[in-house]
C-alpha cells in the first residue's frame, strides 16, 4: 500500500512539473515591410527628424544613455524650452549699442523666442538603445581628426569665408575683409538657397532648429527626398552610373540600388561651394535607408574624404513617421534681405571712411 502511494505521488509530481512548465516560446517572425507595386520596401512618407541626440557625443557620456540619464537630459531641455516660450515684453528696451550678443538668426539684436523653434524633445532610440550621439564610429562618438592638409585649408577659409559656410553665426558683422563684398560670399543658407546644417544632405542631419520634416517619394527609376528647410529636393537615380567627374552638383550626384530591404545611396561629384564640414569636392557619402517598423526608418550614413579626415566615420538615427504637413518655406521672399545686408555694408564703409578722414 505504501509503495503504491509513493508511485502515485511520484506520478502526480511529474504531472505537476509538466503542467507548470512554461509553454514553448514561438519565435517572433522577422519584420517584413510593406512593399510598393514594383516589389521593393515602401519607404514613402513624411518623417520628423527632430532629436536631442547631437552629432557628436558630449564628454562624460557613454554611447548608450540609461533611462534615468535620458529623462534628466530631456527634462532639462523641456524646462529650457518652457522658459524660452514665455512671451517677450512688448515694451522692452532696445538692444544695447553694439548688440546684445545673440547669434545666428537673432542677428545680435534678439530674435525668436522658443515658441518659433522645434529643436526636438527626445533622444533617438536605435535597437532599443537611447543613443548619446549620432556618430557610432569611431566608438568615441566624435568626428575623426582632421588630415594635415585639411587643417591648412580651414585656416584659409577662416580668413576668407565663402558661400559653403552653413550659416552666419557671428554676433554682429563679419570682421573679415570682403565678407560683404558680393552676394556670392554670403552663406548659401543665409541666402535661402540650400538648407543649412546639412539638413538637405547628404548626409541628412537634424538642424536642431525648426522645419524638421522630410518626405520620401519612390518610383521604379528614382527616389525623391524633400527637405522642409529651404524646400530642397534630392533626386536619387536608381541603378544608374555616376555622372562624369566634370559635372558637379551642390548636393552631389546620388545613385541608388537595393541590397535586400535596404536602400543604398552612393553620392559623389560634389562641388566646392557646399563643403560638408570643410570637406573637399571629392567627398564620398554612402547612405542606408531601412524600414524597421511601419512607422520608423533607420538612417545610416558613412563619410569618407581622405583629404579632410584621417579615417571614414559613420552615424545613424531613426526617422519617426509623422502626419504633419510640409509647408512652403519662404524665408527671404524675393531675397530683399540680401540687398539690405549689402547696403548696410556699404553704409558702414562710408561711415568708417568719413570717421577716418575727420581725424
Amino acid at each position: 500500500m505504501r509503495h503504491r502511494f509513493i508511485v502515485i505521488a511520484g506520478l502526480l509530481a511529474s504531472a505537476v512539473v509538466v503542467t507548470a512548465a512554461d509553454p514553448p516560446k514561438t519565435p517572433s517572425k522577422p519584420y517584413s515591410p510593406r512593399r510598393t507595386a514594383h516589389g521593393h520596401p515602401d519607404l514613402q512618407g513624411t518623417y520628423d527628424l527632430a532629436t536631442l541626440t547631437p552629432l557628436e557625443r558630449a564628454a562624460g557620456l557613454n554611447a548608450v544613455l540609461t533611462k534615468e540619464e535620458a529623462h534628466r537630459l530631456e527634462t532639462a531641455a523641456a524646462k529650457l524650452k518652457e522658459q524660452g516660450d514665455k512671451p517677450l515684453e512688448a515694451n522692452r528696451k532696445e538692444p544695447p549699442k553694439g548688440g546684445d550678443g545673440s547669434v545666428g538668426a537673432a542677428g545680435n539684436v534678439g530674435g525668436y523666442n522658443y515658441g518659433w523653434l522645434d529643436p526636438g524633445s527626445a533622444y533617438t532610440i536605435v535597437d532599443g538603445q537611447i543613443r548619446s550621439s549620432l556618430i557610432i564610429d569611431p566608438p568615441n562618438g566624435r568626428v575623426p581628426q582632421l588630415a594635415p592638409e585639411a587643417a591648412e585649408r580651414m585656416a584659409v577659409l577662416r580668413v576668407r569665408p565663402t558661400s559653403d559656410t552653413t550659416e552666419s553665426n557671428d554676433p554682429g558683422l563679419d570682421k573679415t575683409p570682403g565678407a560683404y563684398d558680393d552676394p556670392e560670399r554670403r552663406p548659401l543658407g543665409e541666402r535661402c538657397l540650400l538648407g543649412f546644417g546639412s539638413t538637405s544632405g547628404p548626409p541628412i542631419l537634424p538642424n536642431y532648429f525648426y522645419n524638421n520634416l522630410h518626405q520620401i517619394v519612390q518610383t521604379p527609376d528614382s527616389v525623391m527626398i524633400l527637405s522642409e528647410m529651404v524646400h530642397d529636393a534630392r533626386i536619387v537615380r536608381m541603378n544608374a552610373q555616376h555622372l562624369p567627374k566634370t559635372i558637379r552638383l551642390w548636393m552631389g550626384d546620388s545613385v541608388g540600388h537595393w541590397e535586400g530591404d535596404t536602400l543604398m545611396v552612393d553620392t559623389t561629384n560634389f562641388t566646392n561651394k557646399t563643403r560638408f564640414r570643410g570637406s573637399t569636392a571629392d567627398l564620398h557619402v554612402i547612405e542606408r535607408f531601412t524600414r524597421v517598423d511601419d512607422k520608423t526608418l533607420l538612417y545610416r550614413f558613412t563619410i569618407d574624404d581622405p583629404a579632410t579626415w584621417t579615417k571614414p566615420w559613420t552615424g545613424e538615427y531613426t526617422w519617426p513617421a509623422t502626419n504633419g504637413l510640409i509647408y512652403e518655406y519662404a524665408c527671404h521672399e524675393a531675397n530683399y534681405a540680401m540687398t539690405d545686408i549689402l547696403k548696410g555694408a556699404r553704409l558702414r564703409e562710408k561711415e568708417q571712411a568719413a570717421a577716418k578722414s575727420a581725424k
